[in-house]
């Protein structure tokens, strides 16, 4: 853990040519060309891991909600399964109006904190969560409401960059007007929400990590940045979760 904080504090200020934005503001920016990122391994790795980890959640028939839903990357593969409805929600407005010019039939919410106030108790069976939750700062706090947004025997699948990447300088980025823009990330052990969630009557069912390797090389190769690739090799960069409420 201590290295953990050394190494986070020292990337914070080792990205001078970076510029780091809030995540609302970060992802407004980013809404316009989001859906146009040909070659990203991230958004390759996360498709992956989420379609083996919903694969064995019983989707049809089911309220679900994708909590920082984006565009909606993760739609076609939770639709596929025909749930009852689905509903996306997200902090900004901007990746919210890209998702309903894509699906306008689409039940979109904006979220303005973490307690979703006006959802009520036990209103979905299923939700998900892909490359999100290092964007929440009281991870404690939202986990708790998703929690209680939660019937009985709900599920959560949780998916996100690494923690031990986040906190070895690794950054989420993105060009906007030439400038290389940083989302705002905090880095949340992936204990720390197991253990939030367990406490919540949950139990583990599937846990798993990608580590960048040989077959990712020529994603750096193709973004002209293979010392990136060969600081993080070996290293776990993106993980995924899935419990059930008893």
């Amino acid at each position: 853990m201590l290295a953990t904080i050394k190494n986070y504090i020292k990337s914070k200020v080792n990205h001078p040519s970076v510029t780091e934005k809030s995540v609302v503001e970060a992802y407004d920016l980013w809404a316009s060309d989001y859906d146009m990122q040909p070659g990203n391994l991230m958004l390759h790795l996360d498709e992956k891991l989420f379609a083996g980890l919903i694969e064995a959640v019983h989707i049809q028939g089911k309220q679900v909600a994708d909590i920082g839903c984006g565009t909606g990357r993760q739609w076609p593969a939770i639709f596929s399964k025909q749930p009852a409805s689905l509903t996306g929600f997200d902090v900004s407005g901007g990746m919210l109006q890209k998702l309903k010019e894509k699906y306008p039939a689409g039940h979109i919410s904006q979220i303005t904190d973490n307690l979703f106030s006006n959802i009520p108790d036990a209103s979905f069976d299923v939700i998900v969560s892909t490359l999100t939750v290092a964007h929440i700062e009281n991870i404690e706090e939202a986990l708790h409401a998703w929690t209680r947004l939660l019937k009985p025997g709900g599920e959560i699948i949780i998916t996100d960059f690494h923690p031990h990447t986040l906190a070895f300088g690794g950054k989420r980025t993105f060009k906007h007007d030439n400038t290389l823009m940083a989302v705002r990330n905090y880095v949340h052990p992936i204990y720390t929400i197991k253990d939030i969630l367990i406490s919540n009557n949950f139990s583990l069912i599937a846990q798993q990590e990608i580590k960048i390797d040989d077959t990712m090389r020529s994603f750096y190769e193709a973004a002209n940045a293979l010392h990136v690739y060969e600081k993080y090799h070996g290293f776990p960069v993106i993980y995924g979760i899935h419990l059930k409420r008893d």
